[in-house]
């Protein structure tokens, strides 16, 4: 068992910028592609992903040290830091029942497509650790690895049925035809969707627009996706305090993550469309006109400058909202640079209605922040079982990402229920 263990946790280590192009390559294979074909597609979603996370990573090294200017700045004082989702998946991936949650997710997808349950095949492996952080809790309160299990099966099942009735939008909106999002931290906020379609009928407020398209007409080019990453770069470093130099150049790291990210989202689509047509051929010649997704990274949806516009006004609203909300102990920092991704649906739905987003994006981050608040004494629990090395001066851990994550809570409640 410990050499499979290891064989996962070997295979997760190469990231999403090698498993998703192997397993872009094979499905093109499986679908008829020639081998040529598939290997230049998959290799071509590798580097589109290289990009991505190369912009990704400029967003979170500035975004990070803002924050915590901001933080310290406010003279903030919670009792349960935010550590972030990369050492929420370390402590997922470093459970007892990580080394079943692959093999049993391609299981499930594989059979949901064949019972026509789901349209989403989801091919965005490494996201799977959003199902064994889920197992991984059941597992903590109930010292069963079936409880845990099959917490992971109904979180997946929710993450692809969401995947599925949001695809449209993905087309639609986001011009990302056959992609779908079955990423755990955005399929949390799916419920804002509701939100904003609610919003849109109050009279007055539905009337309020600030997409990029309107913001560009009114204020010309400096409404363009590159001067509001700018300006809202530099409105970020000077509540952090910074210096006159330093706001300028978080102002034009901003500027470049509105640039550049649309244009790795491009080299993606070049890559992903031929699989997807090769898929829908094959489908058609053996089930008859039946439409499929490629499930991938929410990463995908960050090439709207809407979604990195509303993200980054929603980073000091959820730091001052930490502070004043009664009963939230959990002081925002990991997962600030996330904010991209769990909005993603939202804007979507509010078709890049910023303002909308905004609002929105705020309603639903007060709750995460109520239940990675709740959850924060299994969370930390979880951490000291895995060795985690604990951020010095934090009496507990938790997370926006997973740890606020609604679907994870309510599916963690209902079992909690019978231990």
């Amino acid at each position: 068992m410990q050499g499979f263990v290891d064989f996962i946790q070997a295979f997760l280590d190469l990231g999403a910028t090698v498993i998703l192009p192997v397993a872009i390559f094979l499905l093109g294979l499986f679908f008829g592609q020639k081998p040529g074909k598939a290997f230049r597609s998959g290799l071509t979603i590798g580097v589109a992903f290289v990009g991505i996370f190369l912009v990704i990573d400029l967003l979170v090294s500035n975004l990070g040290p803002a924050a915590q200017g901001m933080v310290d700045r406010l003279g903030v004082e919670l009792t349960v830091i935010d550590v972030g989702w990369p050492a929420t998946s370390s402590i997922a991936w470093a459970s007892v029942v990580a080394a079943f949650i692959i093999p049993l997710g391609l299981v499930v997808n594989v059979v949901m497509l064949l019972t026509k349950t789901t349209k989403t095949m989801n091919v965005d492996i490494w996201n799977f650790w959003h199902y064994t952080f889920m197992a991984a809790m059941v597992y903590a309160i109930s010292g069963s690895i079936v409880q845990g299990l099959i917490a992971a099966v109904l979180f997946q099942i929710v993450c692809l049925k969401v995947a599925d009735w949001t695809a449209p939008m993905m087309s639609e909106f986001y011009e990302l035809p056959g992609v779908s999002i079955a990423t755990g931290s955005t399929i949390s906020y799916a419920p804002g969707i509701f939100l904003v379609k609610g919003l849109q009928k109050i009279p007055g407020l539905r009337n309020w627009n600030a997409d990029p398209d309107t913001i560009q007409k009114r204020f010309g080019i400096f409404g363009e996706s590159i001067f509001i990453g700018l300006f809202l770069g530099a409105a970020i470093g000077a509540l952090a305090g910074y210096s006159v130099g330093d706001i300028i150049e978080i102002g034009m790291a901003m500027a470049a993550v509105m640039v550049l990210m649309p244009r790795m989202v491009k080299i993606l689509m070049e890559g992903l469309m031929p699989v997807s047509e090769s898929a829908r051929e094959w489908l058609n010649k053996r089930f008859g006109d039946k439409e499929i997704y490629i499930g991938l990274d929410a990463a995908v949806a960050l090439g709207h400058p809407a979604v990195i516009s509303t993200a980054l006004i929603l980073v000091p609203i959820t730091v001052v909202m930490a502070v004043i909300l009664p009963g939230n102990a959990v002081l925002p920092f990991g997962d600030l640079a996330t904010i991209p991704f769990i909005v993603a649906f939202i804007v979507g739905a509010a078709r890049g209605n910023i303002v909308h987003s905004v609002i929105v994006g705020t309603i639903m981050i007060a709750i995460s922040l109520y239940i990675a608040t709740d959850v924060a004494p299994l969370f930390t629990q979880m951490a000291e079982a895995t060795n985690f090395d604990m951020p010095e001066g934090s009496a507990q851990i938790s997370s926006i990402d997973q740890g606020g994550n609604i679907v994870n809570w309510v599916i963690y409640k209902f079992f909690d229920l019978f231990n």
